[in-house]
């Protein structure tokens, strides 16, 4: 099968398509016939260093299902299901944890299953641990990205009184504005206005500031983002602010309900039409590179894809 690796570290250029044979299936696994392959910013982080090499990029993947291990029950072959592939993910044919993979949909497609499947459940998620209430001012940061765009639109779905979506540059405005961003705000201004009841960081670094300063008192700022920043606990302190972690991992494990009960809200919304995932560009196998590039330059309105059918 076809499969992207790297066997050096450095930019988009490392990627490279090989032919392997299919991976082994373990006894939880299922083994998918990939459709698509999303492209996030963390995975594409790791070719600067990190994994032992060589190394198959993972991600959320979406497919029909060829193989199933010998302790998993519940599936059939040929079912479309979307889950996570910890590696392999780039490739013809990839193992995701049956325990976490979902079946999806008739009446959801393919691409959108993908940008659900993880994107949608850190939205959602991100949003139940903030407790957002009727009315509420929320600030999402990186808000034309994979998980930002849905954010804005299920952060105004759940009642928000006002929405702000933080971008980067102003070719995203009209994009955020379009998901239902009452307000756009950008990276480079001193202060993002009024101050908020609820912001989500996607960003981190030196985006973290921006954000905590853009918490009223009382309010809160969920960080889910890969990169982080300190915190002066003093200072929430003195301020009243809250700030709270979100690990997808942690919540899907230790709060297997509320993600499942969060799973089945996606795929009605979707496919009612009120919650509409955006795909950025899909690009085959031999342009995973060039993939990489756009989301490291932060150019995607949406999700960025990869086909091994294209």
């Amino acid at each position: 099968m076809r499969t992207v690796r790297f066997h050096g570290y450095g930019g988009p250029e490392v990627l490279r398509v090989e032919r392997l044979p299919r991976p082994e299936l373990g006894p939880d696994e299922l083994l998918l016939e990939v459709t698509f392959a999303g492209v996030t910013l963390p995975v594409v982080r790791l070719t600067h260093g990190g994994p032992s090499l060589p190394h198959a990029p993972g991600g959320d993947v979406v497919g029909r299902v060829v193989g199933m291990g010998i302790n998993v029950r519940g599936w059939r072959v040929g079912q479309r299901a979307a889950g996570m592939a910890f590696s392999g993910a780039y490739a013809e044919f990839a193992l995701v944890n049956a325990g976490f993979a979902v079946p999806v949909p008739d009446d959801v497609s393919d691409e959108a299953a993908l940008a659900l499947v993880r994107g949608g459940q850190v939205a959602l998620g991100t949003l139940h641990i903030a407790a957002v209430r009727p009315g509420d001012s929320v600030l999402v940061t990186a808000a034309a990205g994979g998980v930002g765009h849905l954010t804005v639109q299920l952060a105004k779905l759940l009642g928000a009184g006002r929405v702000i979506a933080a971008v980067g540059s102003t070719s995203k405005a009209d994009f955020v504005r379009g998901l239902g961003a009452d307000d756009v705000v950008f990276y480079s201004q001193d202060h993002w206005g009024e101050p908020v009841d609820i912001v989500l960081d996607g960003v981190g670094g030196d985006v973290f500031r921006q954000s905590l300063d853009a918490v009223k008192p009382f309010g809160r700022l969920i960080t889910y983002n890969g990169v982080g920043g300190n915190v002066d606990v003093n200072e929430l302190r003195m301020q009243s602010k809250g700030v709270i972690g979100f690990s997808m991992g942690q919540f899907a494990t230790l709060r297997r309900d509320r993600y499942d009960e969060h799973r089945d809200k996606l795929w009605k919304l979707t496919a009612a039409g009120e919650l509409r995932p955006a795909v950025h560009r899909t690009l085959p196998l031999d342009q995973a590179a060039e993939a990489h590039r756009l989301i490291e330059a932060r150019e995607n309105l949406g999700r960025v894809l990869l086909s091994p059918t294209l």
